[in-house]
């Protein structure tokens, strides 16, 4: 857990390059302390589709956040509770506090290439995790109150190199962002569907986004694909009650 520490000092205080040489730096000092091979499990870990270790994922998932929080020209506290909480979720009041002392501070104006980020995770998770990595992004986003315009066109770019379809981009951020076709939107339809092709689109996202098929002990995972399933289930009301189907 050195290694992990000692890259996300090095990020927030030199950037991606910073990250990279407290990664190295702590990885010896995790060989001299025979602790090199341990870590915590992270939220999305169980989805892996190659082999990463936790430290490399939350590297970059860090850096994502970190682009997303940086999106419209200003760092909102609240957005940098709402990532500090999900480290506490995941690795518990400690370990999470070590962390945060160093993202408490402005993050700094070096950049990271976001492409570069997202075809890492492309190589290493599966679909579904970018999904969920997409809607953990809009929470972050959502979480002072308002997506504004700057972070909707960068998450649309995120989701753009982490080949997520425009479709499903278009119901996630419908779960965030109400509008009139708020309903059809999570449902991945238009409002011109007929009522046969609108049970069938319920039978699709229920099925897609039911907690059952994320299987994992992750309570973190569970509660987002709870989250998102029953954001379909109140998507198909707000259509039954419109169109008086039973």
């Amino acid at each position: 857990m050195i290694k992990w520490f000692a890259a996300l000092i090095g990020f927030f205080i030199r950037g991606f390059v910073g990250a990279i040489l407290g990664f190295f730096v702590g990885s010896l000092l995790d060989n001299l302390s025979g602790s090199g091979g341990s870590g915590s499990r992270t939220i999305f870990g169980d989805f892996g589709q190659q082999s990463v270790s936790p430290a490399d994922f939350e590297l970059n998932l860090l850096s994502l956040c970190s682009i997303v929080i940086k999106a419209d020209g200003q760092v909102s506290q609240r957005e940098l509770d709402y990532v500090r909480q999900y480290f506490l979720s995941t690795y518990g009041k400690e370990k999470a506090n070590a962390i945060f002392r160093t993202f408490n501070e402005v993050v700094k104006k070096r950049e990271v290439s976001p492409q570069r980020i997202c075809n890492y995770l492309n190589q290493r998770t599966r679909y579904e995790v970018r999904l969920q990595l997409i809607h953990f992004l809009f929470g972050i986003a959502q979480s002072d109150g308002q997506v504004s315009k700057a972070e909707i066109n960068k998450l649309r770019e995120l989701a753009g190199y982490l080949r997520i379809g425009s479709y499903d981009f278009e119901s996630i951020m419908a779960m965030f962002i109400k509008s009139a076709d708020n309903a059809y939107k999570i449902l991945e339809i238009e409002k011109t569907a007929t009522d046969e092709e609108v049970k069938k689109a319920y039978r699709k996202m229920a099925k897609k986004y039911h907690p059952d098929r994320v299987n994992t002990q992750d309570e973190a995972i569970k509660r987002g694909a709870e989250e998102k399933f029953k954001e379909v289930q109140k998507a198909y009301e707000v259509i039954q009650k419109e169109r008086g189907l039973t």
